[in-house]
């Protein structure tokens, strides 16, 4: 937060604020853990004048009292706060099923030397961090990306319960007929629209005994519609038919109901279609049809068409009713199809938006320290080597200052597709907070990590950074390398206090540089 003359600015006056406070209604509740009270209320204050509920604790012990009470949204912490037993604490709440949705955000102190740590707190228990003293656009960006997250979340496990209820209620319906159930058996599968479409009229058509059943996709007011599937013909799918000559399938299309004719030699609705058939001199041997629309959704509407031969029997009541269940069946099976895939997808867009840095898209530090984690174990099963590569950009703090946070911002992104064009398939990138970025290098020793970190400190040393319309800047990097196993790296913590001492003694020696 930045302190005015006397006390705290607040945010309205603030230009660089993100979107973070137009909240609609009703407001996301933050519950801030902080034993300072000064710290404590300056939060809350803030957070209220950005729309949010704020409830507040100051005593650890009453930290799961307040959650019970309280209900947040979200819950920030401050890890000096803590105690010994913190850790734990925490771990007590993320496994509660009440709170398990809960974003943590915890609030770390920056080290002396102004550069990013390790989190005090490991990821399984804390979705993110955000160092001491705050800043104010970030503090906010996070809140708000954790709690976007989190509604995002809840509407995808919500849209899959509704899409399995959907799919119980289907099955209680029918299960009184074993045909149906037969069928529903076939079609409630994880198929695509056109399977279910020719598994539908199969099925049908063999239920009833009929040898003519199909699918027509059209919507009222069409001139053409498109045959999808037909037992028939299952060789032909996409045939365009001109519906003039399908007076069933216009009215079922038109009134949005069933249209069920016995006898199409006598029926008033085929009155002009005879005479077109007389005209033309074709014999049609169909006895009687019914048209059942049905509808996807705003785009996609179409019929079942039945029909029987003159050596068949009429269609009755019965035949629209069976065929209506098992088409209802098959449209839900197709919606749920697609509640099912934009779940999926739903879920893909929330795994990249925990494990992505949202500006340089690369992993972020929460699904970095993971990979590490992986990458070191890996290494200890096969004895084989790793390499950790710890970049700082020299002097970027004067960008911010000097030309403003968009260009750092866009200098950032550079930085991030720079170090992604330069690693292979196996390496992983990320960014581990601010101007620092790691690299992990499998099956790399350490001669080999010097030297992919002078060709990249090369290459930024080269680039020219775009400023948005003014000079390119011109960068540095400093760069520490560490390489596991090796003399006093024996874990994943050594590993990453052996790059930062290498940093370290780049930043010292004149920067731009590396070490190892």
């Amino acid at each position: 937060m930045r302190e005015g003359p006397s006390g705290p600015v607040p945010p309205s006056h603030n230009p660089d604020l993100p979107p973070a406070g137009r909240v609609s209604l009703p407001a996301p509740h933050v519950l801030v853990a902080d034993e300072d009270p000064v710290a404590s209320g300056a939060l809350a204050w803030l957070l209220r004048e950005q729309g949010y509920q704020v409830t507040s604790v100051s005593e650890r012990r009453r930290l799961i009292d307040a959650l019970e009470h309280s209900r947040p949204d979200l819950l920030l912490v401050d890890v000096e706060n803590l105690g010994p037993d913190g850790e734990q604490l925490l771990e007590r709440v993320k496994r509660d099923e009440r709170w398990r949705d809960v974003p943590i955000v915890v609030a770390t102190p920056l080290p002396s030397n102004g550069k990013a740590s390790a989190a005090l707190v490991p990821p399984r228990v804390a979705d993110d961090y955000v160092t001491k003293p705050f800043r104010v656009p970030e503090l906010l960006a996070r809140i708000h990306t954790q709690l976007r997250a989190q509604s995002e979340l809840r509407s995808a496990r919500a849209a899959l319960a509704a899409a399995r209820a959907e799919l119980e209620r289907a099955r209680e319906d029918v299960a009184n007929n074993r045909q149906i159930v037969d069928i529903l058996n076939e079609v409630t599968g994880e198929l695509s629209a056109a399977e279910i479409y020719r598994i539908l009229v199969r099925r049908v058509s063999r239920a009833l005994g009929l040898s003519r059943c199909s699918v027509v996709l059209a919507s009222a007011g069409d001139a053409v519609g498109i045959v999808v599937a037909s037992c028939e013909d299952l060789r032909t799918p996409n045939l365009e038919i001109r519906l003039e000559r399908y007076p069933e399938i216009v009215a079922a299309l038109e009134n949005q109901r069933y249209v069920l004719v016995r006898d199409v030699q006598s029926d008033q609705l085929f009155e002009q279609v005879r005479k077109v058939w007389v005209e033309e001199a074709i014999d049609v041997p169909i006895r009687s049809v019914a048209a059942l629309p049905f509808s996807i959704d705003r785009w996609r509407s179409g019929v079942l068409v039945l029909k029987s031969e003159r050596y068949e029997r009429n269609l009755t009541q019965y035949d629209v009713e069976f065929a209506e269940t098992v088409l209802n069946a098959a449209v839900a099976a197709i919606k749920r199809a697609q509640a099912l895939e934009s779940t999926r997808a739903d879920n893909r867009r929330l795994e990249a938006l925990a494990t992505t840095d949202p500006l340089t898209r690369l992993l972020n530090r929460r699904a970095l320290l993971e990979r590490l984690s992986r990458e070191v174990d890996r290494a200890k099963r096969y004895q084989s080597l790793l390499t950790l590569l710890l970049l700082d950009i020299d002097h970027f703090k004067r960008i911010n200052d000097e030309r403003g946070h968009l260009v750092g911002d866009g200098v950032l992104r550079q930085i991030g597709a720079l170090v992604e064009a330069s690693v292979r398939t196996v390496d992983i990138a990320a960014r581990y907070g601010g101007e620092e970025f790691v690299l992990i290098l499998p099956e790399t020793s350490q001669e080999g990590g010097i030297i992919f970190a002078e060709r990249l400190r090369e290459s930024i040393e080269r680039y020219p950074f775009d400023a948005t319309g003014e000079e390119p800047l011109h960068l540095t990097a400093s760069i520490g390398v560490a390489t596991f196993p090796s003399p006093r790296v024996d874990s994943t913590e050594d590993l990453f206090a052996r790059a930062d001492e290498a940093l370290y003694r780049a930043k010292s020696s004149g920067r731009n540089q590396v070490r190892t």
